[in-house]
Protein backbone atom coordinates (compact mmCIF):
# COMPACT_ATOMS: atom_id res chain seq x y z
CA UNK A 1 0.00 0.00 0.00
CA UNK A 2 0.98 3.51 -0.28
CA UNK A 3 2.40 6.04 2.11
CA UNK A 4 0.18 7.79 4.80
CA UNK A 5 0.80 11.13 2.46
CA UNK A 6 -0.78 8.90 -0.60
CA UNK A 7 -3.96 7.70 0.80
CA UNK A 8 -7.42 9.15 1.48
CA UNK A 9 -8.28 11.59 4.43
CA UNK A 10 -10.16 9.95 7.25
CA UNK A 11 -10.77 13.01 8.87
CA UNK A 12 -14.05 13.49 10.24
CA UNK A 13 -13.57 16.97 12.04
CA UNK A 14 -15.90 19.44 10.95
CA UNK A 15 -18.03 16.93 8.82
CA UNK A 16 -21.90 16.73 8.72
CA UNK A 17 -23.76 14.19 10.12
CA UNK A 18 -25.44 12.22 7.42
CA UNK A 19 -28.81 12.35 7.97
CA UNK A 20 -31.93 10.05 6.45
CA UNK A 21 -32.20 8.14 3.01
CA UNK A 22 -35.09 10.32 1.42
CA UNK A 23 -37.58 9.49 -1.52
CA UNK A 24 -37.72 11.57 -4.48
CA UNK A 25 -40.71 11.50 -6.45
CA UNK A 26 -39.90 12.43 -10.43
CA UNK A 27 -42.06 13.47 -13.03
CA UNK A 28 -41.01 13.30 -16.66
CA UNK A 29 -38.79 16.35 -17.34
CA UNK A 30 -38.36 16.94 -13.56
CA UNK A 31 -34.50 18.48 -13.02
CA UNK A 32 -32.95 17.21 -9.56
CA UNK A 33 -29.63 17.85 -7.86
CA UNK A 34 -27.51 15.58 -6.37
CA UNK A 35 -24.35 16.73 -4.63
CA UNK A 36 -21.25 14.58 -3.88
CA UNK A 37 -19.71 15.28 -0.99
CA UNK A 38 -17.95 14.22 2.56
CA UNK A 39 -20.21 13.18 5.51
CA UNK A 40 -19.40 11.55 9.86
CA UNK A 41 -21.39 9.09 9.58
CA UNK A 42 -22.23 6.48 12.70
CA UNK A 43 -21.49 3.35 11.98
CA UNK A 44 -22.12 0.68 15.21
CA UNK A 45 -19.69 2.34 17.72
CA UNK A 46 -17.98 4.34 15.10
CA UNK A 47 -18.27 7.80 13.70
CA UNK A 48 -16.13 7.62 10.10
CA UNK A 49 -15.85 10.09 7.61
CA UNK A 50 -17.58 8.64 3.84
CA UNK A 51 -19.19 10.04 1.33
CA UNK A 52 -22.45 10.78 0.15
CA UNK A 53 -25.03 11.64 -2.37
CA UNK A 54 -27.24 14.86 -0.57
CA UNK A 55 -26.16 13.85 2.52
CA UNK A 56 -27.00 10.67 2.96
CA UNK A 57 -25.91 6.65 2.55
CA UNK A 58 -27.48 5.82 0.66
CA UNK A 59 -27.93 8.87 -1.41
CA UNK A 60 -31.71 9.88 -2.31
CA UNK A 61 -34.50 7.11 -3.84
CA UNK A 62 -35.38 8.01 -7.07
CA UNK A 63 -39.41 7.50 -7.70
CA UNK A 64 -40.16 7.67 -11.33
CA UNK A 65 -42.44 6.14 -14.25
CA UNK A 66 -41.30 4.20 -16.80
CA UNK A 67 -41.26 6.07 -20.24
CA UNK A 68 -40.15 9.36 -18.28
CA UNK A 69 -36.87 11.52 -18.66
CA UNK A 70 -35.48 14.01 -16.25
CA UNK A 71 -32.02 16.05 -16.12
CA UNK A 72 -29.69 15.52 -12.82
CA UNK A 73 -27.44 18.36 -12.20
CA UNK A 74 -24.39 16.64 -10.39
CA UNK A 75 -22.22 18.69 -8.27
CA UNK A 76 -19.07 17.61 -7.11
CA UNK A 77 -17.60 17.92 -4.04
CA UNK A 78 -16.10 14.64 -3.34
CA UNK A 79 -12.11 13.38 -3.05
CA UNK A 80 -11.64 13.18 -6.41
CA UNK A 81 -12.63 13.51 -9.78
CA UNK A 82 -15.93 11.25 -10.34
CA UNK A 83 -18.86 10.22 -13.01
CA UNK A 84 -22.29 8.97 -12.07
CA UNK A 85 -23.17 6.09 -13.56
CA UNK A 86 -26.98 4.75 -13.67
CA UNK A 87 -26.63 0.71 -13.36
CA UNK A 88 -29.03 -0.79 -15.83
CA UNK A 89 -30.76 1.99 -17.44
CA UNK A 90 -30.83 2.35 -21.54
CA UNK A 91 -29.86 5.71 -22.14
CA UNK A 92 -28.21 8.27 -24.54
CA UNK A 93 -24.76 6.72 -24.46
CA UNK A 94 -22.82 10.62 -23.65
CA UNK A 95 -24.79 10.52 -19.76
CA UNK A 96 -23.79 6.39 -18.90
CA UNK A 97 -20.96 7.44 -17.02
CA UNK A 98 -17.83 6.66 -17.82
CA UNK A 99 -14.36 7.85 -19.11
CA UNK A 100 -15.59 6.82 -22.20
CA UNK A 101 -18.74 8.85 -22.80
CA UNK A 102 -17.79 11.78 -20.61
CA UNK A 103 -15.27 13.93 -19.04
CA UNK A 104 -14.55 13.14 -15.42
CA UNK A 105 -16.26 16.02 -13.15
CA UNK A 106 -13.44 18.03 -11.61
CA UNK A 107 -13.62 18.54 -7.64
CA UNK A 108 -16.31 21.86 -7.38
CA UNK A 109 -17.16 20.70 -11.37
CA UNK A 110 -20.80 20.00 -12.49
CA UNK A 111 -22.60 18.07 -14.75
CA UNK A 112 -25.61 17.78 -16.12
CA UNK A 113 -27.09 13.96 -17.22
CA UNK A 114 -30.55 13.49 -18.97
CA UNK A 115 -31.48 10.42 -17.82
CA UNK A 116 -34.51 7.91 -19.57
CA UNK A 117 -36.45 5.17 -18.04
CA UNK A 118 -37.66 2.92 -20.64
CA UNK A 119 -37.97 -0.29 -18.51
CA UNK A 120 -39.81 -1.23 -15.47
CA UNK A 121 -37.60 -2.35 -12.38
CA UNK A 122 -35.00 -1.42 -9.69
CA UNK A 123 -32.10 0.35 -10.71
CA UNK A 124 -28.69 2.49 -8.57
CA UNK A 125 -26.22 4.98 -9.38
CA UNK A 126 -22.72 4.70 -8.26
CA UNK A 127 -19.08 6.39 -9.51
CA UNK A 128 -17.07 4.63 -12.09
CA UNK A 129 -13.90 6.48 -11.27
CA UNK A 130 -12.20 4.57 -8.86
CA UNK A 131 -15.56 3.15 -7.74
CA UNK A 132 -13.69 0.54 -5.30
CA UNK A 133 -13.32 3.88 -3.26
CA UNK A 134 -16.34 5.30 -4.47
CA UNK A 135 -18.96 2.50 -3.52
CA UNK A 136 -17.22 1.22 -0.51
CA UNK A 137 -17.36 4.97 0.88
CA UNK A 138 -20.85 5.30 0.39
CA UNK A 139 -21.49 6.71 -2.74
CA UNK A 140 -24.55 4.66 -4.22
CA UNK A 141 -28.11 5.21 -4.35
CA UNK A 142 -31.39 3.35 -5.62
CA UNK A 143 -34.16 3.54 -8.56
CA UNK A 144 -37.20 2.75 -8.85
CA UNK A 145 -39.17 3.07 -12.08
CA UNK A 146 -42.95 2.54 -11.93
CA UNK A 147 -44.31 -0.08 -14.89
CA UNK A 148 -47.14 2.00 -16.77
CA UNK A 149 -48.81 -1.16 -17.02
CA UNK A 150 -51.10 -1.25 -14.20
CA UNK A 151 -50.75 -5.23 -13.35
CA UNK A 152 -47.43 -5.32 -14.03
CA UNK A 153 -46.20 -6.30 -10.38
CA UNK A 154 -49.09 -8.31 -8.35
CA UNK A 155 -50.51 -6.40 -5.56
CA UNK A 156 -48.99 -5.11 -2.51
CA UNK A 157 -49.74 -3.11 0.79
CA UNK A 158 -46.76 -0.92 0.20
CA UNK A 159 -42.85 -1.21 -0.60
CA UNK A 160 -39.22 -0.52 0.43
CA UNK A 161 -36.07 -0.46 -0.92
CA UNK A 162 -33.30 -3.16 0.81
CA UNK A 163 -29.86 -1.86 -0.13
CA UNK A 164 -27.36 -4.50 0.96
CA UNK A 165 -23.68 -3.42 1.40
CA UNK A 166 -20.76 -4.06 3.82
CA UNK A 167 -17.60 -1.65 4.90
CA UNK A 168 -14.19 -2.58 6.21
CA UNK A 169 -13.52 -0.71 9.40
CA UNK A 170 -9.98 -0.84 10.97
CA UNK A 171 -8.87 1.00 14.30
CA UNK A 172 -12.45 2.40 14.04
CA UNK A 173 -12.33 4.26 10.76
CA UNK A 174 -12.48 2.81 7.17
CA UNK A 175 -9.54 1.09 6.17
CA UNK A 176 -7.49 2.90 4.53
CA UNK A 177 -7.56 3.67 0.54
CA UNK A 178 -4.25 4.42 -1.41
CA UNK A 179 -4.79 7.17 -3.53
CA UNK A 180 -2.26 5.91 -6.52
CA UNK A 181 -4.08 2.53 -6.85
CA UNK A 182 -6.59 -0.06 -5.58
CA UNK A 183 -5.61 -2.77 -2.55
CA UNK A 184 -7.10 -6.17 -2.34
CA UNK A 185 -7.04 -7.24 -5.93
CA UNK A 186 -7.14 -10.75 -5.36
CA UNK A 187 -10.62 -11.12 -3.85
CA UNK A 188 -11.71 -7.39 -3.67
CA UNK A 189 -12.55 -5.90 -0.46
CA UNK A 190 -14.47 -7.91 2.01
CA UNK A 191 -16.49 -5.68 4.70
CA UNK A 192 -16.53 -6.85 8.59
CA UNK A 193 -19.37 -4.36 9.22
CA UNK A 194 -22.97 -5.52 6.95
CA UNK A 195 -25.02 -2.70 5.89
CA UNK A 196 -28.66 -2.73 5.26
CA UNK A 197 -29.79 0.50 4.30
CA UNK A 198 -26.18 2.10 5.63
CA UNK A 199 -27.59 0.92 9.54
CA UNK A 200 -25.70 -1.67 11.19
CA UNK A 201 -29.36 -2.47 13.11
CA UNK A 202 -31.91 -1.58 11.01
CA UNK A 203 -35.31 -1.82 12.18
CA UNK A 204 -38.40 -2.18 10.05
CA UNK A 205 -42.00 -2.61 10.98
CA UNK A 206 -44.99 -4.18 9.39
CA UNK A 207 -48.86 -4.76 9.77
CA UNK A 208 -50.45 -8.04 10.42
CA UNK A 209 -51.48 -9.78 6.69
CA UNK A 210 -49.59 -6.98 4.76
CA UNK A 211 -48.00 -7.26 2.10
CA UNK A 212 -44.76 -5.66 1.40
CA UNK A 213 -42.91 -5.32 -1.79
CA UNK A 214 -39.05 -5.77 -0.80
CA UNK A 215 -36.81 -4.16 -3.87
CA UNK A 216 -33.08 -5.25 -3.25
CA UNK A 217 -29.88 -4.22 -4.40
CA UNK A 218 -26.45 -5.34 -3.71
CA UNK A 219 -23.43 -2.72 -3.91
CA UNK A 220 -21.04 -4.06 -2.19
CA UNK A 221 -17.65 -4.46 -3.65
CA UNK A 222 -17.12 -7.94 -3.82
CA UNK A 223 -19.31 -9.98 -1.05
CA UNK A 224 -22.34 -11.94 -2.66
CA UNK A 225 -25.41 -11.76 -0.68
CA UNK A 226 -27.50 -14.88 0.39
CA UNK A 227 -30.65 -13.26 1.56
CA UNK A 228 -33.23 -15.02 3.03
CA UNK A 229 -36.67 -14.26 5.71
CA UNK A 230 -37.30 -17.54 7.96
CA UNK A 231 -40.91 -17.21 9.17
CA UNK A 232 -42.20 -15.08 6.56
CA UNK A 233 -42.92 -16.62 2.89
CA UNK A 234 -41.02 -15.15 0.25
CA UNK A 235 -42.09 -14.99 -4.01
CA UNK A 236 -39.41 -13.91 -6.08
CA UNK A 237 -41.09 -11.94 -8.85
CA UNK A 238 -38.61 -9.54 -10.30
CA UNK A 239 -34.80 -8.92 -10.67
CA UNK A 240 -32.69 -6.96 -12.61
CA UNK A 241 -34.63 -5.22 -14.97
CA UNK A 242 -38.37 -6.44 -14.97
CA UNK A 243 -40.45 -8.77 -14.03
CA UNK A 244 -39.45 -12.78 -13.85
CA UNK A 245 -41.06 -15.32 -16.62
CA UNK A 246 -42.89 -16.93 -13.85
CA UNK A 247 -43.50 -16.33 -10.27
CA UNK A 248 -42.04 -18.79 -7.61
CA UNK A 249 -41.78 -19.22 -3.66
CA UNK A 250 -38.07 -19.23 -2.50
CA UNK A 251 -36.12 -20.08 0.81
CA UNK A 252 -33.51 -17.30 -0.54
CA UNK A 253 -32.02 -14.97 -2.89
CA UNK A 254 -28.34 -15.03 -4.06
CA UNK A 255 -27.12 -11.46 -5.33
CA UNK A 256 -24.02 -11.11 -6.84
CA UNK A 257 -22.29 -7.20 -6.71
CA UNK A 258 -24.92 -4.97 -8.80
CA UNK A 259 -27.59 -7.33 -8.58
CA UNK A 260 -31.11 -7.03 -8.11
CA UNK A 261 -34.33 -9.06 -7.10
CA UNK A 262 -37.63 -7.72 -6.60
CA UNK A 263 -39.45 -10.33 -3.83
CA UNK A 264 -42.73 -9.72 -2.31
CA UNK A 265 -43.70 -10.70 1.02
CA UNK A 266 -46.76 -11.50 3.40
CA UNK A 267 -46.57 -10.94 7.24
CA UNK A 268 -49.16 -13.49 8.17
CA UNK A 269 -48.16 -13.66 12.13
CA UNK A 270 -47.45 -11.45 14.40
CA UNK A 271 -44.03 -11.07 15.96
CA UNK A 272 -40.33 -10.43 15.72
CA UNK A 273 -38.15 -11.56 12.37
CA UNK A 274 -35.03 -11.38 10.96
CA UNK A 275 -33.23 -10.59 7.85
CA UNK A 276 -30.70 -12.73 7.39
CA UNK A 277 -27.63 -13.72 5.27
CA UNK A 278 -26.89 -16.86 4.94
CA UNK A 279 -23.40 -18.78 4.26
CA UNK A 280 -22.49 -22.44 4.49
CA UNK A 281 -20.48 -21.65 7.68
CA UNK A 282 -22.15 -18.67 8.90
CA UNK A 283 -25.79 -16.62 9.20
CA UNK A 284 -25.20 -12.91 9.78
CA UNK A 285 -28.43 -10.89 11.01
CA UNK A 286 -28.89 -8.23 8.50
CA UNK A 287 -32.61 -6.36 10.01
CA UNK A 288 -35.11 -6.80 12.22
CA UNK A 289 -38.93 -6.93 10.94
CA UNK A 290 -41.69 -6.31 14.07
CA UNK A 291 -44.98 -7.24 12.93
CA UNK A 292 -47.54 -5.61 15.17
CA UNK A 293 -51.03 -6.91 15.93
CA UNK A 294 -53.27 -4.03 13.49
CA UNK A 295 -54.29 -5.92 10.65
CA UNK A 296 -53.31 -4.34 7.30
CA UNK A 297 -56.21 -2.54 5.42
CA UNK A 298 -57.38 -4.84 2.75
CA UNK A 299 -56.85 -8.63 2.55
CA UNK A 300 -54.23 -9.42 -0.24
CA UNK A 301 -53.96 -13.15 1.04
CA UNK A 302 -55.72 -14.67 -1.92
CA UNK A 303 -54.01 -12.98 -5.00
CA UNK A 304 -50.64 -13.87 -2.67
CA UNK A 305 -51.37 -17.72 -2.99
CA UNK A 306 -51.20 -16.91 -7.30
CA UNK A 307 -48.15 -17.44 -8.73
CA UNK A 308 -48.24 -15.94 -12.46
CA UNK A 309 -46.87 -16.73 -15.67
CA UNK A 310 -46.07 -13.08 -17.68
CA UNK A 311 -46.78 -13.55 -21.30
CA UNK A 312 -44.28 -10.98 -22.31
CA UNK A 313 -41.50 -13.13 -20.73
CA UNK A 314 -43.22 -16.45 -22.40
CA UNK A 315 -43.27 -14.71 -25.68
CA UNK A 316 -39.07 -14.23 -24.92
CA UNK A 317 -38.74 -18.00 -24.30
CA UNK A 318 -40.23 -18.14 -27.88
CA UNK A 319 -37.70 -16.31 -29.26
CA UNK A 320 -34.93 -17.45 -27.71
CA UNK A 321 -35.26 -21.21 -28.88
CA UNK A 322 -33.22 -20.89 -32.01
CA UNK A 323 -30.40 -19.66 -30.03
CA UNK A 324 -30.22 -22.02 -27.64
CA UNK A 325 -28.28 -24.33 -29.15
CA UNK A 326 -26.55 -21.94 -31.80
CA UNK A 327 -22.70 -21.60 -31.44
CA UNK A 328 -21.78 -18.19 -29.70
CA UNK A 329 -21.17 -15.27 -31.06
CA UNK A 330 -18.55 -14.34 -28.90
CA UNK A 331 -16.78 -16.61 -26.17
CA UNK A 332 -15.21 -14.22 -23.34
CA UNK A 333 -12.95 -16.37 -20.43
CA UNK A 334 -12.08 -15.46 -17.04
CA UNK A 335 -8.70 -16.06 -15.70
CA UNK A 336 -6.12 -13.93 -12.80
CA UNK A 337 -2.20 -13.90 -13.05
CA UNK A 338 -0.39 -13.39 -9.69
CA UNK A 339 2.98 -12.11 -9.22
CA UNK A 340 3.75 -11.74 -5.74
CA UNK A 341 6.98 -11.03 -4.52
CA UNK A 342 9.02 -13.79 -2.96
CA UNK A 343 10.53 -13.79 0.04
CA UNK A 344 13.16 -11.51 1.05
CA UNK A 345 16.48 -12.68 2.21
CA UNK A 346 18.36 -16.21 0.90
CA UNK A 347 17.32 -18.50 2.68
CA UNK A 348 15.15 -21.71 2.26
CA UNK A 349 11.77 -21.32 0.44
CA UNK A 350 8.53 -23.35 0.65
CA UNK A 351 5.16 -22.30 -1.40
CA UNK A 352 1.54 -22.40 0.13
CA UNK A 353 -1.67 -21.95 -0.19
CA UNK A 354 -3.24 -18.39 1.18
CA UNK A 355 -6.32 -20.01 1.53
CA UNK A 356 -5.94 -23.65 2.35
CA UNK A 357 -1.99 -23.34 4.44
CA UNK A 358 -2.24 -27.17 4.92
CA UNK A 359 -1.25 -27.08 1.09
CA UNK A 360 2.70 -26.78 0.89
CA UNK A 361 4.84 -27.27 -1.76
CA UNK A 362 8.76 -27.38 -1.95
CA UNK A 363 8.15 -26.30 -5.97
CA UNK A 364 5.45 -23.85 -7.44
CA UNK A 365 2.61 -25.10 -8.08
CA UNK A 366 -1.08 -24.60 -7.83
CA UNK A 367 -3.44 -25.76 -4.62
CA UNK A 368 -5.20 -28.84 -5.44
CA UNK A 369 -8.12 -27.73 -3.50
CA UNK A 370 -8.96 -24.33 -5.09
CA UNK A 371 -6.73 -23.97 -7.92
CA UNK A 372 -4.85 -20.97 -6.36
CA UNK A 373 -1.32 -20.59 -6.89
CA UNK A 374 0.86 -21.86 -4.29
CA UNK A 375 2.53 -18.36 -2.63
CA UNK A 376 6.33 -18.13 -1.52
CA UNK A 377 7.27 -17.75 1.57
CA UNK A 378 10.04 -18.24 4.01
CA UNK A 379 10.70 -21.92 5.37
CA UNK A 380 9.73 -21.86 8.79
CA UNK A 381 11.76 -23.35 11.85
CA UNK A 382 8.71 -24.10 13.36
CA UNK A 383 5.39 -25.96 12.16
CA UNK A 384 1.86 -25.77 13.77
CA UNK A 385 -1.50 -27.63 13.21
CA UNK A 386 -4.09 -24.47 11.41
CA UNK A 387 -6.21 -26.35 13.39
CA UNK A 388 -4.63 -27.17 16.82
CA UNK A 389 -2.68 -24.15 16.92
CA UNK A 390 -0.99 -25.16 20.16
CA UNK A 391 0.40 -27.91 18.57
CA UNK A 392 4.12 -27.30 17.47
CA UNK A 393 6.54 -28.83 15.92
CA UNK A 394 10.18 -28.11 14.39
CA UNK A 395 9.59 -31.07 11.73
CA UNK A 396 6.07 -30.37 8.81
CA UNK A 397 4.61 -33.83 10.86
CA UNK A 398 0.98 -34.43 11.13
CA UNK A 399 -0.88 -33.09 13.98
CA UNK A 400 -1.97 -36.33 17.21
CA UNK A 401 -5.14 -34.49 17.68
CA UNK A 402 -6.90 -33.85 13.97
CA UNK A 403 -4.12 -35.56 11.71
CA UNK A 404 -3.94 -32.91 9.71
CA UNK A 405 0.07 -31.46 8.16
CA UNK A 406 1.28 -29.14 10.02
CA UNK A 407 2.21 -26.06 8.40
CA UNK A 408 4.91 -23.01 8.47
CA UNK A 409 3.49 -21.20 11.43
CA UNK A 410 3.76 -18.02 9.52
CA UNK A 411 1.39 -19.01 7.09
CA UNK A 412 -1.68 -19.76 10.25
CA UNK A 413 -2.75 -16.23 10.81
CA UNK A 414 -2.63 -15.85 6.84
CA UNK A 415 -6.24 -17.56 6.95
CA UNK A 416 -7.65 -16.04 9.23
CA UNK A 417 -11.46 -14.19 9.05
CA UNK A 418 -12.26 -10.45 9.61
CA UNK A 419 -14.45 -10.58 12.59
CA UNK A 420 -18.27 -9.49 12.53
CA UNK A 421 -18.86 -9.60 15.77
CA UNK A 422 -22.89 -8.98 16.74
CA UNK A 423 -23.88 -9.81 12.88
CA UNK A 424 -22.72 -12.96 12.99
CA UNK A 425 -24.50 -16.58 14.71
CA UNK A 426 -24.70 -20.22 14.07
CA UNK A 427 -21.64 -22.08 12.91
CA UNK A 428 -18.48 -20.96 13.34
CA UNK A 429 -16.37 -24.13 12.17
CA UNK A 430 -16.28 -23.95 8.64
CA UNK A 431 -16.15 -20.65 6.57
CA UNK A 432 -14.16 -21.27 3.25
CA UNK A 433 -15.60 -19.51 0.90
CA UNK A 434 -15.30 -21.42 -2.20
CA UNK A 435 -18.56 -23.87 -1.47
CA UNK A 436 -21.08 -23.99 -4.45
CA UNK A 437 -18.48 -21.41 -6.49
CA UNK A 438 -18.38 -18.79 -4.53
CA UNK A 439 -16.05 -17.18 -2.22
CA UNK A 440 -18.79 -15.96 0.52
CA UNK A 441 -15.29 -14.53 3.05
CA UNK A 442 -11.97 -13.47 2.36
CA UNK A 443 -9.73 -16.56 3.29
CA UNK A 444 -7.05 -14.94 2.54
CA UNK A 445 -6.66 -11.89 4.45
CA UNK A 446 -2.90 -10.94 4.72
CA UNK A 447 -2.47 -11.70 0.91
CA UNK A 448 -5.40 -10.01 -0.25
CA UNK A 449 -4.57 -6.80 1.39
CA UNK A 450 -1.78 -6.54 -0.55
CA UNK A 451 -2.30 -7.53 -3.97
CA UNK A 452 -2.66 -4.62 -6.09
CA UNK A 453 -2.89 -4.46 -9.92
CA UNK A 454 1.19 -4.22 -9.72
CA UNK A 455 0.91 -7.44 -8.63
CA UNK A 456 -2.31 -9.19 -9.68
CA UNK A 457 -4.05 -8.67 -12.86
CA UNK A 458 -7.57 -9.85 -13.30
CA UNK A 459 -8.44 -10.86 -17.72
CA UNK A 460 -10.77 -10.67 -19.76
CA UNK A 461 -9.94 -12.88 -23.35
CA UNK A 462 -11.86 -13.08 -26.14
CA UNK A 463 -11.45 -16.70 -27.23
CA UNK A 464 -11.43 -15.74 -30.92
CA UNK A 465 -8.75 -12.89 -31.21
CA UNK A 466 -6.65 -13.55 -27.74
CA UNK A 467 -7.61 -10.08 -27.67
CA UNK A 468 -7.52 -9.09 -23.54
CA UNK A 469 -9.11 -6.52 -21.91
CA UNK A 470 -9.18 -2.82 -23.30
CA UNK A 471 -7.64 -4.81 -26.35
CA UNK A 472 -10.94 -6.07 -26.98
CA UNK A 473 -12.75 -5.21 -30.10
CA UNK A 474 -16.55 -6.12 -30.14
CA UNK A 475 -18.72 -4.47 -32.63
CA UNK A 476 -22.45 -4.61 -33.13
CA UNK A 477 -25.27 -3.16 -34.82
CA UNK A 478 -28.22 -1.92 -33.47
CA UNK A 479 -30.88 -4.47 -33.51
CA UNK A 480 -28.27 -7.57 -33.08
CA UNK A 481 -29.28 -10.08 -31.34
CA UNK A 482 -25.89 -11.78 -29.87
CA UNK A 483 -25.27 -15.02 -27.71
CA UNK A 484 -21.84 -14.32 -25.59
CA UNK A 485 -20.50 -17.33 -24.19
CA UNK A 486 -18.76 -16.49 -20.99
CA UNK A 487 -16.21 -19.09 -19.19
CA UNK A 488 -14.99 -18.79 -16.02
CA UNK A 489 -11.86 -20.80 -16.00
CA UNK A 490 -10.52 -23.15 -13.36
CA UNK A 491 -7.11 -22.64 -15.11
CA UNK A 492 -4.87 -19.02 -14.35
CA UNK A 493 -4.12 -18.37 -10.28
CA UNK A 494 -7.17 -17.41 -8.63
CA UNK A 495 -10.21 -18.86 -9.48
CA UNK A 496 -13.28 -17.12 -8.27
CA UNK A 497 -16.90 -15.96 -9.67
CA UNK A 498 -17.79 -13.05 -11.20
CA UNK A 499 -20.93 -10.82 -11.67
CA UNK A 500 -20.38 -9.61 -15.32
CA UNK A 501 -21.82 -6.40 -16.15
CA UNK A 502 -23.12 -4.49 -19.38
CA UNK A 503 -23.69 -0.98 -19.74
CA UNK A 504 -26.99 0.60 -21.37
CA UNK A 505 -26.53 -1.25 -25.15
CA UNK A 506 -29.18 -3.06 -24.58
CA UNK A 507 -30.14 -5.77 -22.05
CA UNK A 508 -29.47 -9.56 -22.13
CA UNK A 509 -31.52 -13.08 -21.70
CA UNK A 510 -29.88 -15.78 -19.43
CA UNK A 511 -30.25 -19.00 -22.16
CA UNK A 512 -27.94 -21.38 -20.18
CA UNK A 513 -25.60 -22.25 -17.13
CA UNK A 514 -23.52 -24.85 -18.03
CA UNK A 515 -25.68 -26.10 -20.61
CA UNK A 516 -28.27 -26.55 -17.96
CA UNK A 517 -31.36 -24.11 -20.30
CA UNK A 518 -32.43 -21.19 -17.44
CA UNK A 519 -35.52 -22.25 -16.14
CA UNK A 520 -36.63 -18.82 -15.24
CA UNK A 521 -36.06 -15.77 -17.31
CA UNK A 522 -36.13 -11.82 -16.50
CA UNK A 523 -34.33 -9.58 -18.59
CA UNK A 524 -30.97 -9.00 -17.09
CA UNK A 525 -27.47 -6.46 -16.91
CA UNK A 526 -25.79 -8.39 -14.74
CA UNK A 527 -25.03 -11.93 -14.11
CA UNK A 528 -22.93 -13.77 -11.75
CA UNK A 529 -20.33 -16.68 -13.05
CA UNK A 530 -19.52 -19.16 -10.49
CA UNK A 531 -16.12 -20.65 -10.06
CA UNK A 532 -15.91 -22.95 -13.43
CA UNK A 533 -19.26 -22.00 -14.71
CA UNK A 534 -19.89 -21.33 -18.16
CA UNK A 535 -22.98 -19.40 -19.18
CA UNK A 536 -24.43 -17.87 -22.23
CA UNK A 537 -26.56 -15.00 -22.53
CA UNK A 538 -28.10 -13.47 -25.24
CA UNK A 539 -27.40 -9.62 -25.79
CA UNK A 540 -30.32 -7.51 -27.37
CA UNK A 541 -28.92 -5.08 -28.76
CA UNK A 542 -30.79 -1.24 -28.60
CA UNK A 543 -28.69 1.56 -28.29
CA UNK A 544 -26.06 3.13 -30.30
CA UNK A 545 -22.75 4.27 -28.53
CA UNK A 546 -19.45 3.01 -26.98
CA UNK A 547 -20.10 1.01 -23.85
CA UNK A 548 -18.27 -0.84 -20.91
CA UNK A 549 -18.64 -4.60 -20.02
CA UNK A 550 -16.97 -5.28 -17.09
CA UNK A 551 -16.75 -7.51 -14.04
CA UNK A 552 -18.68 -5.57 -10.87
CA UNK A 553 -16.14 -6.42 -8.06
CA UNK A 554 -14.80 -3.46 -7.80
CA UNK A 555 -11.48 -4.19 -7.34
CA UNK A 556 -11.38 -6.91 -10.47
CA UNK A 557 -12.60 -3.76 -12.61
CA UNK A 558 -10.43 -1.13 -11.34
CA UNK A 559 -7.54 -3.77 -12.10
CA UNK A 560 -8.05 -4.36 -15.39
CA UNK A 561 -11.16 -6.34 -15.92
CA UNK A 562 -13.12 -4.50 -18.40
CA UNK A 563 -13.32 -3.49 -22.04
CA UNK A 564 -15.11 -1.37 -24.28
CA UNK A 565 -17.32 -2.00 -27.53
CA UNK A 566 -19.52 -0.24 -30.28
CA UNK A 567 -22.87 -0.28 -31.12
CA UNK A 568 -23.81 1.87 -34.64
CA UNK A 569 -27.39 2.21 -36.11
Amino acid sequence: MGTVKEQFTTDVAGLRSAGPTSVVELSDGDQFDLRVAPVAKRVGDATVRMLAYNGSIPGPLLKVREGSKVVVNVENHGDLVTTVHWHGLRLDNRYDGTHQTQQPIQVGGRFSAVIAFPDAGVYWYHPHIRSDYGIEMGLYGGIVVDPVTPDYWPAVHGETLIVLDDLLLEDGRVAAFSQDEPTHSAMGRFGNVLLVNGETDLSLAARLGEVLRLYVVNTANTRVFNMALPGARMKLVGGDSGHVEKEEWVDEVVLAPSERVVVDVMFDQSGDLTLEHRTPGRVYSLASITVGPERAGSSLADSYEILRTNPDMTAERRRIRQYLEAPPDKTVSFIAEMNLPGPEGEGPVIYACPMHPEVVSETPDHCPQCGMKLVAAAAALTYVCPMHPEVVSETPDHCPQCGMKLVPQQLVGQAGHAEHGEHAHGAEAETHTGLGGIEWEDDMVEVNRITTPANFRWKLIDQDTHAENTDIDWRFRVGDQVKIRLVNELAGDHPMHHPFHVHGAGRFLVLSRDGVVEPNLVWKDTVLLRTGETVDILLDVTEPGTWMAHCHIAEHHETGMMFNFVVTE
